[in-house]
């Protein structure tokens, strides 16, 4: 089971979307993973929303126009993106339990998916994430750092034949330091 699922007890999805919600409500931009990928892949992309808890991320991009899937292990959070967007995919599995072949142009997991996973999947989740994707696809990650080292998630990506092209320390693309909170991963699929 997820960590995720552990902490929260599978019920969060709507204080969730709430807080999001009086996020934006409050002139806050709650979009920034959605604005850095399309930096990434132009419009009409084809994007696997990895952990997409309440859809705000991929609901954005398919309001650019990106083709977007979206997975996550955690129905009550799925069934707020089904209800904000019933016209997209929304999958209720497991990251670690992905069997989806190369075709994606772009895998995001924003969020701290990566923290979240079930203790020990890390590795194989990565591995997972990276057989998703098309050749030179890109997989996309967001987490803080004082819960999963920049240098163990790289060797994850190392380990799935995957080529880091970026590191960033916000979804605004601040450069990363040492010092820095919070990772944005871009890695680039050689296949």
């Amino acid at each position: 089971m997820s960590r995720w699922l552990q902490e929260t007890g599978g019920d969060r999805g709507e204080s969730y979307d709430e807080a999001f919600r009086a996020l934006a409500a409050s002139g806050m931009d709650v979009h920034g993973e959605a604005a850095y990928v399309a930096a990434l892949v132009p419009p009409g992309a084809r994007v696997l929303d990895a952990g997409c808890g309440t859809g705000r991320v991929g609901i954005e991009l398919a309001r650019r126009g990106y083709d977007v899937v979206g997975v996550d292990s955690d129905a009550s959070m799925l069934a707020v993106a089904r209800r904000a967007a019933p016209e997209l995919e929304w999958r209720l599995e497991d990251l670690a339990a992905l069997s989806d072949g190369p075709s994606y142009d772009l895998v995001v997991a924003a969020g701290n998916v990566m923290i979240f996973l079930e203790p020990g999947t890390g590795p194989s989740v990565v591995s997972r994430l990276a057989a998703a994707l098309r050749p030179g696809g890109l997989l996309v990650s967001g987490w803080r750092t004082d819960e999963l080292a920049v240098p163990d998630y790289d060797a994850w990506t190392t380990a799935a034949g995957l080529a880091p092209v970026a590191r960033h320390a916000t979804w605004q693309g601040e450069p990363m330091t040492d010092d820095a909170d919070w990772c944005v991963a871009v890695d680039r699929a050689g296949r």
